[in-house]
């Protein structure tokens, strides 16, 4: 989130689209419900009426896979009405720079970007680019009028979005459009702001990264970018769901979002080089030009005294990706299906059930040696050698099964979607042999590093090297017990020697050796700082000799008014509420809205310490203490993560367009894109072909990729989606285990609506099965008025719906029938790879 939950409650107009928080996220509407008592307007626009819907003032039903076509829409009301914040969007944003002159859009070239290469399903960029002055800094037009300036070529992009031609896509009808449209773009005022709620329903589509990409644009040229009731917001899947990518979860980041270097970047200079980005502005904060320091001082971390300056701090121990090597979840389980894997763990999950086309991951995990399942449960992935249509005999997989203790049966901290970093404490022991995380895998460290020490190998010094300093240990060199709170000191980071700041006279001392760091902005590039992860460095901190757990922190005080709570907890970036809230003031740093004022300028502000005043930031922690960007000398743009400082309206980074272009999902209802004839669907996703038949795609051959695309199948005729339900969590290891929450959700269902239920001849309670190209489930139907048809193209499209939250394996007797992802298409995602399990073709039967 770029706010966080509390905030929503300051906004004016709320858009939920991709989400559903009254039964995902059924607190965060107690925040929802607070806007609406202060006059607050709730739209929701979602293929189902949901629970959230039925709160709405104005809910919008639109076909699965067309939030582009929707969005964009809205951002051709917006320039065709002039709607926009003008001097928000000409001093923060990218809307004034020029581009080069030979870039084009897809709609000059038949629905792709300048620059595809139709062979290999990429872009070459060059004509993306920005023109430079001689002085290295971009060209600009503010009066926004240069036909090559980013605000032009935005409204040549989405003047193809009619609103005829939205409705078309959508299924929407043109009334609820404009309706729509009206009352979000009345948020681009300075005394008017609009937040969006998002979660899966937004990410898991082939044009995922772009949907919240559409909507940033929407914000951005409405001003609702760092305000208090603004932003981009994300409704994280669980409780952790931030914390665990904050830490390095996914295969190409280390902890803190550096990069996980390829292995042609033999060395820590040349990755350096390489990856820090640079700015010849004076202006721009570039923050991400300290990453010398944040990478260094993570290698001190996790190597400790091994890392010294002549071995480039431990950088040739640090695992490498090979060059163009993709490690996301769907190429991993195609990988594994293809034999590539000699073992598995399967932490926390249960990707049995919870993987698109679980049918080919059940087929993967055959193909396995070993899989070490880890979880409180038994459940289908440990158990899949024995579930529906397997042969046990013809499985060669060794299961083991490790026993994980509960969230309230061990210590630590938890990051919710707000950024906000939480400790929480052990109610009660373990249960049974059960164990923390934490304890399972320092045990496997040691046996591990023991193996090593022992037999030797091939490149031992990753394992034997790391410091692994987390509790006393015994005669053999091991830890004894676990001790949670050094490891999140260890992400917090240390002083290694005494530092002071020498560019005062006389120096002034900000580091003593062996004290925990105050904040990232005092590690250092030279070793002598170590931080396991820079963005929690203040998390864990000391001030006058006394230890402060931050996290743990429960004091109420709310200066502000507006629900930040400083003293709650502890909120990444330097306990920052909002991100980007320089962006909530004018350029002389006054808020553009002073009744929700994030920060505000204060040329007399006093210090309560040393009783002086001095010029500086009143209230939420500043996106960097920089003056107001008004001021000649040190003033600085507001958006301090990118290097020119400004909010991107234009996105040349991502792999599939500078700017959201309308594809259709690799499954969806009609012959074309109704945007772009020659590319239905996402020209830069990675296809999967071959060997495993229905799971994948057939076989390739002849003509380009998409040709097997360009006409429907008619066997599934409809579109489907999966949801979740408030009574089971995730695929419902936790919660089927449960006899009250089985009892309230006791089997797999199929929404349908009245006018399909009476097309097929189905009645509520009939056992169906809902079909794909990948497999089948069966389903209790539940007819209703919450899915409605659509008219998409002049013709009748249905939808249904089903929740993912079951499985074969409990209950026993397999009265909760099996996971819908059974049914869902390896596809994903073409920047994250998140397949796209929100929008595909099916056919329901009577069973």
């Amino acid at each position: 989130m770029t706010n966080h939950w509390i905030d929503v409650k300051n906004a004016d107009v709320i858009l939920v689209m991709g989400a559903n928080p009254a039964e995902n996220h059924p607190i965060s509407m107690k925040w929802v419900m607070k806007a609406r008592e202060r006059g607050a307007k709730l739209i929701v626009v979602d293929p189902r009426f949901t629970r959230t819907a039925a709160k709405a003032d104005i809910y919008a039903p639109m076909r699965s896979g067309t939030d582009i076509a929707f969005l964009g829409g809205m951002i051709r009301y917006i320039l065709d009405n002039n709607l926009f914040f003008r001097e928000y969007v000409v001093n923060y944003t990218n809307a004034s720079f020029l581009i080069n002159p030979e870039y084009k859009g897809p709609g000059n070239l038949d629905g792709v970007f300048s620059g595809y290469d139709a062979k290999a399903r990429k872009y070459d960029k060059k004509t993306w680019s920005i023109q430079m002055d001689d002085k290295g800094l971009p060209k600009k037009d503010p009066a926004l009028k240069d036909p090559n300036c980013v605000f032009q070529l935005l409204k040549r992009h989405y003047s193809r979005y009619t609103i005829d031609k939205v409705s078309s896509i959508t299924g929407t009808t043109k009334e609820k459009l404009l309706e729509v449209y009206k009352a979000y773009a009345s948020t681009g005022k300075p005394n008017r702001v609009g937040t969006e709620l998002y979660a899966m329903g937004w990410t898991q589509h082939t044009v995922g990264t772009q949907n919240i990409r559409a909507m940033s644009v929407i914000q951005l040229l409405l001003g609702n970018i760092g305000l208090a009731g603004g932003g981009i917001n994300a409704l994280r899947g669980e409780s952790n769901v931030q914390g665990s990518t904050d830490f390095g979860l996914l295969f190409h980041i280390l902890p803190g979002y550096l990069p996980v270097p390829a292995a042609s970047i033999v060395d820590l200079k040349t990755y350096i080089e390489k990856l820090t980005p640079k700015t010849k502005d004076p202006k721009s904060v570039n923050w991400w030009g300290n990453r010398p320091k944040y990478i260094t001082s993570y290698l001190k971390a996790i190597y400790g005294n091994n890392a010294q300056k002549d071995n480039e701090f431990g950088y040739a121990w640090l695992p490498k990706l090979d060059e163009g090597m993709n490690g996301s979840w769907l190429v991993l389980f195609d990988q594994m299906f293809k034999g590539k894997f000699e073992g598995f763990f399967a932490w926390g999950q249960n990707p049995a059930c919870s993987g698109a086309n679980a049918g080919k991951v059940r087929k993967a995990l055959s193909k396995l040696k070993w899989m070490v399942n880890v979880n409180l449960f038994d459940n289908e992935t440990g158990s899949f050698w024995k579930g529906p249509d397997i042969n046990t005999k013809d499985i060669q997989t060794e299961v083991f099964q490790l026993p994980a203790c509960s969230s309230v049966e061990k210590e630590g901290s938890i990051t919710n979607s707000s950024r906000l970093a939480q400790w929480r404490y052990k109610a009660i022991d373990p249960v049974g042999e059960s164990k923390p995380d934490s304890e399972i895998m320092n045990e496997l460290y040691f046996r591990v590093k023991k193996l090593y020490q022992k037999q030797g190998g091939k490149f031992p010094d990753p394992i034997v090297k790391l410091t692994w300093d987390y509790g006393e240990k015994g005669s053999d060199g091991k830890i004894r017990k676990l001790d949670i709170h050094r490891v999140a000191k260890e992400a917090n980071g240390y002083y290694l020697e005494d530092l002071f700041d020498k560019k005062v006279t006389p120096p002034k001392q900000f580091g003593k050796k062996g004290e925990l760091c105050t904040n990232f902005v005092t590690l250092q590039a030279d070793g002598t700082t170590s931080c396991g992860n820079w963005i929690y460095s203040g998390s864990y901190t000391q001030k006058e000799g006394k230890v402060i757990n931050m996290m743990a922190r429960r004091k109420k005080t709310d200066p502000t008014g507006l629900g930040m709570f400083p003293e709650w907890a502890w909120c990444w970036p330097v306990n920052r509420r909002i991100i980007y809230n320089r962006a909530s003031v004018d350029p002389n740093g006054m808020p553009w809205d002073p009744k929700r004022a994030v920060i505000k300028w204060n040329p007399n502000k006093l210090d309560p310490q040393t009783k002086k005043t001095a010029p500086g930031w009143d209230g939420d922690v500043p996106d960097g203490p920089a003056p107001p960007m008004a001021d000649e000398k040190a003033g600085k743009y507001p958006c301090i993560m990118s290097a020119d400082g400004m909010g991107a309206i234009f996105g040349p980074g991502l792999a599939d367009g500078p700017f959201p272009e309308h594809y259709e999902p690799l499954e969806c209802p009609v012959q074309e894109n109704p945007l772009s004839k020659k590319h239905r669907i996402n020209p830069t996703v990675k296809l999967f072909y071959g060997v495993s038949g229905p799971h994948d795609m057939p076989a390739k051959g002849g003509g380009a990729p998409e040709d097997i695309f360009l006409s429907c199948d008619i066997r599934y005729p409809f579109v489907a989606t999966t949801y979740r339900v408030s009574e089971h969590w995730q695929t419902g290891v936790l919660t089927r285990h449960l006899p009250w929450q089985l009892e309230m959700m006791p089997q797999q269902f199929v929404e349908i609506s009245k006018e399909l239920a009476q097309e097929k001849g189905i009645k509520s309670g009939d056992k169906v099965t809902v079909s794909s190209a990948r497999g089948k489930v069966w389903a209790i139907a539940m007819v209703t008025e919450r899915f409605k048809p659509f008219k998409i193209m002049n013709s009748t499209v249905h939808q249904v719906g089903l929740p993912w939250c079951f499985g074969w394996q409990y209950p026993e007797d397999g009265s909760g029938g099996d996971s819908s992802n059974l049914l869902t298409p390896t596809i994903g995602d073409a920047n994250t790879m998140i397949p796209e399990t929100k929008a595909f073709m099916v056919n329901v039967e009577k069973a």
